[in-house]
């Protein structure tokens, strides 16, 4: 039993891997077709994004191969492969219950790690990227990588979800985690500046906290940021920290505070 949990989380820290190394690739190169020269001169800093993020990736994917090991030989987790199991209308509810709770779990320690004590611990090595890259998403201190390495494995015990709709949440953690720190903004107008946007986080809204460090601390929506005072609007992509930003608007867009 103890070798198939070993087998089991070294399978999934392999999967972990591959799919940061994947994702955070294809975006990388998207960036170097939509803005050449925007990554130029950090190749050092790319060298230390991926050698953090793939010793992160060992700690997110320890947990996820024991609850996956229990699921799949002990019935653990509220996880069902039927989807007759649940209501239809259930799949959608369920990924937005995933990742609201994933987002308020994301924004109240994130807001902890900026605590001086933990930022200088702990989080200080995710802001070591300046600029971010799409190779920072996982880019974590080790006691950074386990706040968020339990969440998910947390709620598959408390949140019913279909097995299709938990790889849902996954994806849109993974090009959220990614997107969010390119230096520039993927999505399109309306997901950033229109009514949409108000609710959504996105790369322009991440860039803020980027520049700033206190304020704009959700993974996926304004909600928290909103409420607590902590959203600061949107980014600038026309400089980041004195690199400027190929093709990017010249006009600085703060965008909208809480």
């Amino acid at each position: 039993m103890v070798l198939a949990i070993l087998l089991s989380a070294l399978a999934m820290t392999a999967i972990v891997g591959v799919r940061y190394l994947l994702t955070s690739g294809a975006f990388a190169l998207a960036t170097r077709v939509k803005h050449p020269g925007l990554y130029a001169g950090l190749d050092k800093q790319v060298a230390k994004e991926i050698r953090w993020s793939l010793a992160s990736a060992a700690i997110y994917g320890v947990p996820a191969g024991v609850v996956a090991w229990g699921w799949q030989n002990l019935g653990w987790t509220r996880i069902y492969t039927e989807v007759s199991a649940c209501p239809l209308w259930y799949l959608p509810v369920s990924v937005l219950l995933f990742l609201f709770a994933h987002d308020t779990w994301f924004y109240w320690t994130h807001r902890w790690m900026h605590v001086p004590k933990w930022f200088r611990i702990a989080h200080a090595v995710h802001h070591a990227s300046r600029p971010p890259t799409a190779w920072a998403a996982m880019s974590f201190h080790p006691v950074e990588a386990l706040t968020g390495a339990l969440v998910i494995p947390a709620l598959v015990f408390l949140i019913p979800i279909h097995v299709a709709a938990l790889g849902t949440v996954l994806a849109i953690m993974t090009i959220m985690g990614v997107t969010n720190h390119m230096g520039w903004e993927v999505f399109p107008r309306f997901m950033t500046r229109g009514p949409l946007g108000a609710w959504l986080i996105t790369a322009s809204h991440h860039q803020r906290h980027h520049e700033q460090y206190g304020c704009n601390f959700g993974l996926y929506f304004r909600f928290w940021d909103r409420l607590c005072g902590t959203d600061k609007g949107l980014g600038d992509f026309t400089r980041r920290h004195g690199r400027r930003v190929p093709g990017a608007a010249g006009r600085h867009d703060a965008g909208r505070a809480a």
